[in-house]
């Protein structure tokens, strides 16, 4: 035991090493791979011997947890927000009213102001306990679990101290441009800018989710700290970048209101080229003995300022509307500009929403127009520039055909999208099926977008169900370009393992319109099987907890479209899942305070399986072997668990005798 706990210390100090130098220094020291097996030894000793983890282990990092909700937390001190400055008459005024108030002299730090989600981090003895959203300066919300998860946040440090610093976690640019077309793939809400970004995923109740999303954190402030002084914040930064905090970068000392109005003249110019998103900058008296001179109102400190970046915005000329066909056939127009330089990037197009939006704006063909980033990001059109009209623009009208296969399109009352009618458009079929093999729904690894552009093209696949045919046509599948052995393997495994999944995955797939993950959920807790929910009717459907009328209604006439329904006849056929574990056995509570704990392979169903079944009984599902313990349901290979449970006297039950029970 002893052996294994030193090398779970050695493991934890040397992954956390490389976290610290690939997320903070930005210098990774090993490959991917070598980091991956290092987890990977972690993860297995520490499920071994769940009594060795620790708060701070690595492991900590990849989420799992669904939270029923967050706690409300009480600030040790304030948050205050800060006061704004504008312009360079703002900044002079500032200067003044510090050199007044103090009548000394005055040196400040100037730092970028991120635009992200602050928050709270306390640490206890050097190890993290507890992460929390500002709120409104006096109470935040409890978020200790989704910040474990940003690995540039340490979760412990090198001095055991008590202290607490406030930070402001972001995602960066180039992910949430990621993030946002993996989104638009799949016809899911785009987020407005990288701080809705951060701030929605932060307040994941899934761990897991957050998890998968890129953040990071910048380090702004020590507000508390246990047994040790500072004179100036400069000199309190520089310890936190010792004990291993990503601090903010590129602080800059200024002695004079002409410095501070220098570097913000030239920041407003340099901001495009960073890798994350600032809205301003933040100016700060750097002597901590001035600052409590100075005080602060009830609302913000007098030593501290924001100043903001005014929005910029550009002239380019509209050179052609474009149209493009999601999964649900809506056709959306976008703008194709003269490229021009916004906000540090290159822009040449813009989404133009819809119809309305058009004629709004009263957008046209050949128009100048005025553009500017949404929250800094997302391309727009704010204006049209009528007054350098010439009479050449061409007024631009929906189509009456889809662009893609011809068949019609139709705008129905009450609705925003024109779309096309036909079910079997390539647009709509390709959309649909990115959102079919997606994370979220069936969860296909190894079948992007790419992928299934190209097995669309050489005519593999034209629908869901053709997915599952794509085993018979393994050979051809390695000779495709970007499509090696191991590659087709690895797709082939997901596609089989895909066919168990629980049903409310494959509801969620089909992407019927307006039934999302939630939704799912509950339509495969409310029927037996995919046919029980096809023939519910409407009166059935509202009665569910939470389904509407609009989505009943949508449910009942995505059933009645025939190409469906074949499409789901096909996907049981080739092995697909259609039938609900919960709703079979909800009813019969035999295992009803029975804690089991599962171990080894199983052969007649996969882990997510066994444990709907013994949670649909009554019972519950441990990850580790205790006392407490009534069965350890043992497979194949079974490990230290089995072991465990045999040194505690814990009854062991093979698969065999649990088909039995569950019969």
């Amino acid at each position: 035991m002893n052996e294994v706990k030193k090398r779970i210390e050695q493991l934890t100090m040397e992954i956390n090493t490389h976290n610290h130098n690939y997320y903070v220094l930005d210098n990774p020291q090993i490959s991917d791979y070598e980091y991956d097996k290092l987890m990977k030894e972690l993860l297995k000793l520490e499920e071994s011997h769940p009594e060795l983890k620790k708060s701070d282990s690595p492991t900590q990092r990849v989420g799992g947890e669904v939270l029923k909700g967050f706690k409300e937390v009480l600030h040790k001190t304030p948050k205050l927000s800060l006061g704004n400055v504008f312009d360079e008459n703002d900044i002079k005024e500032f200067d003044n009213r510090i050199r007044k108030a103090i009548e000394q002299e005055v040196e400040y730090v100037m730092e970028l102001k991120i635009d992200g989600l602050t928050v709270v981090l306390n640490y206890e003895d050097g190890r993290l306990a507890q992460g929390a959203t500002r709120g409104d300066g006096e109470r935040g919300e409890e978020i200790t679990a989704n910040l474990k998860t940003i690995k540039s946040i340490p979760l412990s440090i090198k001095e055991e101290v008590d202290l607490e610093v406030r930070g402001e976690v972001f995602m960066p640019k180039k992910a949430f441009e990621a993030l946002n077309e993996r989104r638009e793939e799949m016809e899911e809400p785009v987020f407005a800018n990288p701080r809705n970004a951060a701030a929605g995923s932060l307040r994941q109740l899934d761990t897991k989710l957050t998890a998968e999303r890129p953040l990071d954190i910048f380090i702004f402030n020590l507000e508390t700290i246990d047994g040790k002084d500072f004179k100036t914040h400069s000199e309190a930064l520089e310890y936190l970048k010792e004990q291993g905090f990503k601090v903010s970068p590129y602080i800059l000392i200024c002695k004079s209101a002409e410095e501070l109005i220098a570097q913000c003249k030239l920041w407003a110019d340099k901001r495009g080229e960073l890798p994350f998103e600032i809205d301003g900058l933040v100016i700060k008296v750097n002597s901590l003995e001035q600052r409590e001179l100075l005080g602060n109102t009830s609302k913000s400190p007098r030593w501290a300022a924001a100043y903001k970046f005014p929005p910029e915005k550009k002239k380019t000329k509209v050179k052609n509307i474009v149209l493009q066909v999601g999964r649900t056939g809506a056709i959306t127009p976008t703008a194709e500009f003269e490229p021009v330089r916004l906000a540090g990037s290159v822009i040449s197009r813009a989404t133009l929403h819809n119809e309305d939006f058009i004629l709004e704006k009263d957008i046209r063909i050949g128009d100048t127009v005025v553009i500017q980033k949404a929250g800094d990001v997302i391309p727009e059109v704010v204006e049209v520039v009528k007054e350098d009209r010439d009479g050449n623009e061409i007024i631009f009208n929906m189509p009456k055909q889809c662009p893609v296969c011809g068949s019609e399109a139709i705008r129905e009352p009450g609705e925003a999208a024109t779309k096309c009618v036909n079910m079997s458009c390539p647009a709509q079929i390709r959309r649909s099926l990115f959102h079919f093999v997606s994370r979220d729904a069936m969860n296909i690894d190894g079948m992007g977008p790419q992928i299934i552009t190209l097995l669309m093209d050489k005519g593999f696949v034209t629908n869901a169900a053709d997915i599952y045919t794509l085993k018979d046509r393994e050979q051809e599948l390695i000779g495709l370009e970007r499509m090696g052995e191991k590659s087709v393997s690895n797709m082939l495994d997901a596609i089989e393992a895909s066919k168990q999944n629980p049903l409310e995955r494959l509801i969620f797939a089909l992407g019927i319109k307006m039934i999302g993950q939630r939704a799912a959920k509950l339509l495969a807790e409310s029927f037996q099987d995919i046919y029980e929910l096809e023939a519910a009717d409407f009166e059935r459907l509202i009665a569910i907890p939470e389904i509407g009328e609009k989505m009943a209604v949508s449910l009942i006439k995505f059933f009645k479209q025939d190409q469906n329904t074949a499409l789901i006849g096909r996907l049981e056929e080739l092995g697909v899942n259609v039938k609900s574990i919960r709703r079979s056995i909800e009813e019969k509570e035999q295992f009803k305070g029975k804690t089991f704990v599962l171990t080894g392979s199983l052969s007649s169903f996969t882990r997510d399986e066994a444990k709907a079944y013994i949670e649909g009984f009554g019972g519950k599902v441990s990850s580790s072997v205790s006392k407490k313990t009534d069965f350890v349901l043992a497979g194949e290979e079974a490990g230290s668990k089995l072991v465990k449970a045999q040194e505690l006297g814990v009854a062991v039950i093979d698969e065999e005798i649990f088909k039995q029970w569950l019969e």
